[in-house]
């Protein structure tokens, strides 16, 4: 099964309860996520890097509060959607306005007037992003995304230099999740090729939900980028849709609210936050903190399906 997004207008008369696709919400999840790695900082071995990751939250909030995204750019929207149902906001051929750089410009500048973890590899990303021109942000940009599209995120040579890939990511995803909430759209669910990336701009997901509530039980994959939820029925693999050879691992007990789903037949992995075990989660704070989870999956020698770009490389020499 695929999904296809199309109009509002075209949506199927007596659609089921479960939703093929969540666009994101008008609410801004910056905040809460601020809040929560806050949280899972106390008492954690990586507790600076955590606030630090708090940090960049507010400063997405605070941006995206600032800088909505511009009337002219919600309108072409529509004209993209009749153009390309099929992922109409891929990275590869959506054309990226001079609205993402002003979204990088608020980060930037709320960032520098952070004391936390000002490392000289932070210190020297945040002025290289800042002296660089539009050009080169653009190049750094294509580039990042380009790389996080593919299997090339395990090159390092693939990714901007060191301390800029976080920076640049937070922008780009606070820009196309502005354009994921504003799409007049809903998703279809349609026979066709497996639904392994998101549906709305084409990435790998960071992780999968698995909801509480009133849709208890249904698993949402989350993008890395637009941050939009797409269904996926579960007890499949997430990266290859074998139903055959998926183990669960977790570092608690059966009913810790984060597991991973490991895949032997294509020897990849994907975490699962579960709601109803944690109502608290969020799963770009969450999947963070629980990094001994994934070094755990290295040792079976699986290899992660999605991406969470708060993990890139942070520390090293500038290339």
């Amino acid at each position: 099964m695929s999904i296809q997004i199309v109009p509002e207008s075209e949506r199927s008369p007596g659609v089921g309860p479960v939703e093929p696709v969540q666009l994101p919400a008008a609410q801004l999840p910056y905040a809460r996520r601020a809040s929560r790695l806050q949280h899972l900082a106390q008492g954690h071995a990586m507790a600076d890097y955590l606030l630090w990751a708090a940090d960049l939250a507010h400063a997405q909030q605070a941006t995206a509060e600032a800088l909505p995204l511009p009337a002219e750019e919600a309108n072409r929207l529509i004209t993209a959607l009749q153009q390309q149902p099929q992922t109409p906001l891929h990275s590869a051929s959506w054309p990226r306005s001079a609205h993402w750089q002003a979204l990088l410009d608020g980060l930037l500048h709320r960032m520098a007037q952070q004391p936390r973890m000002q490392t000289a590899a932070i210190q020297q990303a945040l002025a290289r992003l800042q002296q660089a021109d539009a050009a080169q942000r653009d190049a750094w940009a294509e580039a990042l995304l380009r790389a996080l599209r593919s299997d090339a995120v395990t090159e390092a040579h693939a990714l901007p230099e060191a301390g800029v890939a976080q920076l640049l990511w937070a922008a780009l995803s606070l820009y196309w999740r502005q354009l994921a909430s504003h799409l007049p759209a809903t998703g279809q669910a349609t026979l066709g090729a497996p639904r392994h990336l998101c549906p709305v701009c084409g990435h790998v997901p960071t992780g999968s939900l698995v909801q509480g509530g009133a849709q208890a039980g249904l698993r949402y994959l989350q993008c890395s980028l637009c941050e939009c939820q797409w269904h996926v029925v579960r007890s499949t693999c997430t990266n290859c849709d074998s139903t055959q050879a998926l183990d669960y691992w977790c570092l608690e007990d059966e009913h810790a609210p984060i597991k991973a789903e490991g895949c032997t037949d294509c020897q990849t992995y994907l975490k699962a936050f579960y709601q109803q075990a944690d109502h608290q989660l969020e799963l770009v704070a969450d999947d963070l903190a629980s990094l001994a989870l994934d070094a755990e999956m290295e040792a079976q020698d699986l290899a992660r399906s999605g991406i969470n770009p708060l993990m890139l490389p942070l520390l090293g020499t500038p290339g």
